[in-house]
Parts: C-alpha cells; sequence; structure tokens
C-alpha cells in the first residue's frame, strides 16, 4: 500500500505539473466510489466475522452443557455398563481437548477429531445395548445432542466467506492507495503522516477480520473457553 501511494504520488506530481486545471478532473469521483466500496465491504465483512466468532464461542458453551448433561445420565445405565461407558466419555473429551491443543496442525487436530468419533460412536453402541426405558427417553437423546454440537463445532471451522471476498477486498485496498498517493501529487513534499496512518489503519483492520475468521491462529483466540471443557474433564472422576 505505501509502495502504490509512492506511486499515484509521482504520477499525480507529473500530471499536475503538466496540467494544473485538469489534473483532478474527476478524481474525487472515482476516490469516493473506490473508499465507499472499500468501507461497505469491509463494514459487512468484519460484522460476519464477528459474527461467526461469537457462534464458535457458542457453540463451546452449548457442547460442554451438552456433554455434561449426558454425563449425569450415565448413571441410568446398568451397574456393569457405566464404568465401561464413562471411561469412554473420559476418552472421547480427551481427544477432542487434544484436536484444538494440536491447532494449527491439521493433521494431527483431524486424527484427533477422527479419535473422538470413533470413541463416540463406542459409547453410543454400548448404550443401545443397555436400553432400557430410562435409556431411550433420557439417554440416548442426551448423546445425540452431544454429538450433534460437536458436528455443529466441525463445520463452524469450515464457514468463511468466498476468497474473491478478500480478494476484491485487497484490491480495493490497493487502489485505494493508487489513488490517495494521486491526490497527494499536488504537494512538493511526501506527508508520510498520512500515508503511514492510512496504510495502517486499513492492515489492521484487514488483520482484525482475518484474525476473527480464523481463531485459534492469531491473537484474537477462542482457547479460553476451552476451559470449560477442561474444567468438565476434571470432574469426570
Amino acid at each position: 500500500m505505501l509502495v502504490l501511494m509512492e506511486v499515484g504520488r509521482v504520477v499525480g506530481s507529473r500530471r499536475h505539473a503538466r496540467d494544473v486545471e485538469g489534473s483532478h478532473a474527476g478524481v474525487g469521483v472515482v476516490e469516493g466510489s473506490v473508499f465507499g466500496l472499500l468501507g461497505l465491504l469491509m463494514a459487512f465483512t468484519f460484522s460476519g466475522a464477528a459474527s461467526r466468532f461469537n457462534d464458535r464461542r457458542q457453540l463451546i458453551v452449548e457442547e460442554v452443557n451438552a456433554i455434561g448433561t449426558a454425563w449425569k445420565r450415565i448413571d441410568l445405565l446398568s451397574p456393569n455398563t457405566q464404568p465401561e461407558v464413562r471411561d469412554g466419555f473420559r476418552r472421547y473429551l480427551d481427544a477432542r481437548l487434544a484436536a484444538y491443543k494440536k491447532f494449527p496442525d491439521l493433521k494431527a487436530s483431524a486424527a484427533e477429531l477422527a479419535k473422538a468419533e470413533r470413541t463416540g460412536e463406542e459409547i453410543w453402541s454400548k448404550a443401545v445395548a443397555d436400553s432400557g426405558v430410562p435409556t431411550r427417553i433420557l439417554l440416548l437423546p442426551a448423546l445425540n445432542a452431544m454429538f450433534d454440537v460437536a458436528g455443529a463445532r466441525r463445520l463452524s471451522a469450515e464457514i468463511h466467506p468466498p476468497l474473491v471476498i478478500y480478494l476484491m477486498l485487497t484490491v480495493l485496498a490497493l487502489a485505494g492507495s493508487l489513488l490517495a498517493g494521486y491526490g497527494m501529487g499536488e504537494g512538493q513534499n511526501r506527508n508520510w503522516i498520512h500515508m503511514i496512518a492510512f496504510s495502517l489503519t486499513i492492515a489492521v483492520a484487514a488483520y482484525v477480520i482475518l484474525d476473527l475468521e480464523y481463531p485459534r491462529l492469531g491473537l484474537i483466540r477462542v482457547d479460553k473457553f476451552d476451559r470449560a471443557l477442561v474444567e468438565l474433564r476434571a470432574t469426570m472422576q
């Protein structure tokens, strides 16, 4: 962005030297259109990223509640089945926590999630085999809710805007830099404060948007919400 601003400034300075009156004819309309579209796109992109970030945090809360409810209802199983199912719950939650800790190693994280899914199938099979009336009415729906939330979390991590949105945002930011530099062409000296402030503002805003979209890779994270799962695991004695 700084390079394009300097290019625009040089071009604008030369154009102004050749045609003082006509060098800025129509430029204001183009600048207004580009900057207006850039601001609109950044606003919508930021709003969507913030909304998805909040949804991911809410899903963690829902998973904690779902696992906690299902854990309590294990008491409905026969005494012989309860130890195996409780051990399966511990392994299931351990695998899910390990998957989140191994980000951004996607391969290792996927392996842990697959392990948790297999363990979940074992838990379901043992619960179905112990098919008493309380189990069918209370435990199986709780297990189903627990697995549904896990699936929702997996899918929510893959929901992002199309790549073309980010490409368009990049092109508009660079085009805006070029036009801003062109508008500075009348001055004899570079206005570094304005150039750096403009570039830094757009870059920081874009970084925050990406950080909200990928909350396990940057500075804005949902890791602290995983502590609720860790605390739940500590109660599974």
